[in-house]
């Protein structure tokens, strides 16, 4: 029993590994984008680094409410690519399109009149002037971004990753030069210091030479063909089909958008204790988003494999690879997190020489390892979940966990805490310790909730109980 277990577990991860490694590495790059813009400000100038961090939350937090809305297009689309409906899943593709068109008109606004997010994060008024350029910057961006989401949740669902790694990377390429022109600027060609705005500039360049290429690439790459994505322009909307992406986008965005906004409010919250402390947040905050990358990259193997299996009526195999894949990446978690606890003093000194942020961050590596844990299996189970187009309910448990317990107990232990809590549970480290436990919580109401969605698919079969079937 347990060879045949091992041989089950090894199945699986032969099949999600080759779609997870091209994910991990695009959204690597992705990533890599702010990773850039933090060691180049850390070195401009630490109001500029305090305004990257309070900006950066805002963006993250209006972009990933929408972002996941567009990526219903994914567990729509693999279902049909199961089920052989080729011109039914590049149909997908045309109402994601319009669907992200529709979101950025909602986004731009509240990127150009952030006052209410700016009333929460009540910055310096030096650092407030310099979040505003930075969010126009980034406004520019969002049309862009959000089109480049649903091309990628199509490419996630007909199991072709590649495409968009190759573009992510080449971005990364073209990143790092403009930021650094930008940001520090380049006398010899009168090109003036930006400081973080200039970061905000590189970005949108970049996302929109991802979108041209994305779009050349779907025009005339053949395996494109069969979706019927290189004949005539735009499909028009069908109101029919936007509304199902809607049905299960809106919960997924919500989800996402409590998730992310538990995190990124987090820095919101904490500006409102110095400059120092929210930078040294950033840092912390900037690690735990590049460690999340191989979660999410598995999550998106596996959502989109156990997609395409329930559209070709293969349950049984749907639910091993969901169970599989959770298991594979709280293995991953517990060993990144762990080694970057033990080195933590060598990979903050990566970020920047400055003693003061760099003791503001290191109290807050031991809940970078238990947050990481955490986001792992909610990241994988969510995806298990969406696939089989479970997202109300999981949009409950989102709100509960991460709004309630991480973010109001952060508050909580940030802003009030007893006299008798000790010094490491209060402050920035109080935040990081709620949302950490918040986490745990949310991780282990969704794989309840997928363990009941499979326990109900098997009664509706008529199949024997398994644990692994």
């Amino acid at each position: 029993m347990k060879a045949a277990l091992g041989r089950r577990r090894h199945g699986s991860l032969s099949r999600i590994l080759p779609l997870a490694w091209p994910v991990f590495i695009g959204q690597l790059a992705v990533l890599a984008y702010s990773t850039i813009d933090t060691l180049l400000v850390a070195r401009y100038a630490a109001l500029d680094l305090a305004a990257l961090a309070v900006g950066n939350a805002m963006y993250t937090s209006v972009f990933v409410g929408l972002m996941g809305v567009v990526l219903a297009v994914s567990p729509v689309a693999a279902q049909r690519f199961g089920a052989q409906d080729h011109e039914g899943v590049g149909d997908c593709l045309h109402q994601a399109a319009w669907l992200a068109l529709a979101l950025t008109l909602g986004g731009e606004l509240i990127l150009l009149f952030p006052d209410p997010l700016l009333a929460l994060a009540r910055p310096e008024p030096a650092v407030e002037a310099i979040v505003r350029r930075h969010l126009h910057f980034l406004g520019l961006a969002l049309p862009a971004a959000l089109l480049f989401t649903a091309y990628r949740g199509f490419n996630t669902a007909v199991s072709r990753p590649k495409a968009v790694m190759a573009l992510q990377v080449g971005g990364l390429a073209l990143k790092l030069p403009l930021s650094a022109s930008l940001i520090h600027g380049l006398p010899a060609l009168g090109l003036a210091p930006m400081g973080a705005p200039g970061g905000a500039m590189a970005t949108a360049l970049v996302v929109w030479s991802q979108l041209l290429l994305g779009l050349w690439v779907l025009r005339h790459d053949p395996h494109y063909a069969p979706f019927g994505l290189q004949r005539g322009g735009l499909h028009p909307p069908r109101p029919a089909l936007i509304g199902r992406l809607l049905r299960l986008g809106l919960p997924m965005g919500a989800s996402i958008l409590i998730e992310v906004t538990g995190f990124t409010f987090m820095a919101l919250f904490i500006s409102r204790l110095g400059a120092t402390s929210v930078a040294g947040h950033q840092l912390a905050a900037n690690l735990v988003a590049m460690m999340f990358m191989l979660p999410m990259a598995l999550g998106n193997a596996t959502g989109a494999l156990v997609g395409q299996r329930i559209g070709a009526r293969d349950f049984a195999d749907a639910r091993r690879l969901g169970w599989h894949g959770l298991e594979i990446a709280l293995a991953f978690s517990l060993l990144m997190g762990g080694l970057v606890f033990l080195l933590r003093r060598q990979v903050l000194s990566l970020y920047t020489p400055d003693p003061l942020i760099l003791a503001a961050a290191l109290p807050l590596l031991l809940w970078v390892w238990l947050f990481h844990v955490g986001d792992a299996c909610q990241a994988i189970a969510a995806s298990v979940l969406r696939a089989h187009h479970v997202a109300l309910a999981p949009m409950l448990v989102y709100a509960v966990a991460i709004w309630g317990l991480g973010l109001g107990g952060g508050y909580w232990l940030a802003f009030a805490p007893p006299r008798w809590l000790p010094d490491f549970c209060r402050g920035a480290s109080g935040f990081w310790l709620a949302a950490s436990l918040g986490l745990l919580m949310c991780s282990a109401g969704l794989v309840a909730l997928m363990a009941w969605v499979h326990g109900r698919e098997r009664e509706e079969a008529g199949a024997p109980v398994s644990a692994l079937s």
